[in-house]
């Protein structure tokens, strides 16, 4: 049996994973099948390594991963950071003081760089999910150690709205990013996933043509550009549909292995 992709990156939130955060035994047989076909499958997340590694380590996951929306490379089987790549905090200060110049006051949550990395969450910041997180009150504390990522969410925009307005206030000092329902990030300028993956890719020995992505939200947008193929679930964000080579069904109903099993013919 032959498999026309060497490398297959999959999206966590969304697309991998059912709303219960479980990926379901056909997927896993489908992943499993390829796998033995001779293609390597790689987890690209917006999530950093603390919130991944559970899901990795029940997925029985050896290989690598490319977490925090591509500012780290980790090796599942050995627990160990490869590349981690900071955001400069003097820049996003900056960057934060021009979006609230143009939206008013932002409720905030930080990720922590590191294995171990806490999230600090502010007064305001609704978390989605039962994740570990560490409540601050004084906006202070998110300088006092390096970051991968700022979160930022708006009392009355929607996250479209938010991340447009970032870009246009600070898209010179960060890169913005929207992951998820509620999850517009402010990342290093010039991070994004398909630099996480390419980085990966390499260690791998592998290319992106020889690649075919799986996503469901803009924070996808440079994976599909990057990679051979973009395989969008039904439950994609529209802007992420509109540049997909396919549209596959959703998360909840084996999207990756419905692509896969025909693949594998």
């Amino acid at each position: 049996m032959t498999f026309p992709y060497r490398l297959i990156a999959t999206d966590l939130d969304g697309t991998l994973l059912r709303s219960d955060e479980s990926v379901s035994p056909r997927t896993r047989d489908a992943l499993a099948a390829a796998t033995e076909a001779g293609a390597a499958h790689i987890v690209v997340t917006g999530r950093a390594v603390p919130w991944t590694r559970h899901i990795l380590d029940d997925l029985g996951y050896q290989g690598l991963a490319v977490c925090g929306q591509g500012a780290q490379v980790y090796h599942a089987g050995e627990h160990r950071l490869l590349t981690s790549v900071t955001l400069d905090r003097q820049l996003a200060g900056v960057a934060l003081a021009k979006i609230e110049a143009e939206v008013g006051p932002l409720y905030l949550a930080a990720s922590r760089d590191g294995l171990d990395g806490e999230v600090l969450v502010g007064p305001g910041y609704a978390l989605t999910g039962a994740l570990p997180s560490t409540p601050f009150t004084d906006a202070s504390d998110l300088w006092t150690a390096p970051l991968n990522k700022i979160y930022i969410q708006h009392p009355d925009l929607t996250d479209d709205e938010l991340a447009e307005a970032a870009r246009r206030a600070a898209g010179g000092f960060v890169t913005v990013a929207m992951a998820g329902e509620g999850i517009v990030e402010l990342l290093p300028l010039g991070l994004s996933k398909a630099t996480g993956l390419s980085l990966a890719a390499r260690r791998l020995g592998m290319k992106a043509a020889d690649t075919i992505a799986f996503g469901d939200m803009p924070n996808d947008l440079p994976m599909f550009a990057w990679a051979a193929r973009g395989v969008a679930m039904a439950n994609a964000h529209e802007e992420l549909k509109a540049v997909a080579d396919e549209v596959t069904a959703s998360n909840e109903e084996d999207g990756i292995a419905v692509v896969l099993e025909r693949l594998l013919g």
